[in-house]
């Protein structure tokens, strides 16, 4: 589960404007951050299919927002992009 002092921090990282608190931009990094979580969780419990499950639900919406963003503004699905490293180029082997 995500801490309260990370989720403010992320929603500041990536926040549009001072009042910005769901856009996609925020909505993308907080759930990147849960899916990183989840994923280290299942590395430790590689049986527990109920998370595994809802780690499937939340990448499935992550995509679903990712092509969103990616539609209505291709500058900042960029920027995003580089900076979780959510595109298949830039991510670690």
């Amino acid at each position: 589960m995500l801490a309260s002092k990370k989720k403010i921090e992320l929603i500041a990282k990536f926040r549009a404007h001072k009042k910005d608190t769901g856009s996609s931009r925020i909505q993308i990094a907080l759930l990147t951050e849960k899916i990183r979580e989840l994923m280290a969780h299942l590395k430790k419990h590689s049986k527990d299919n109920h998370s595994r499950r809802g780690l499937l639900k939340m990448v499935a919406k992550r995509k679903k927002l990712v092509e969103y963003l990616k539609g209505h503004d291709e500058k900042n699905y960029d920027a995003l992009n580089k900076e979780l490293g959510l595109d298949k180029k830039s991510r670690k082997k």
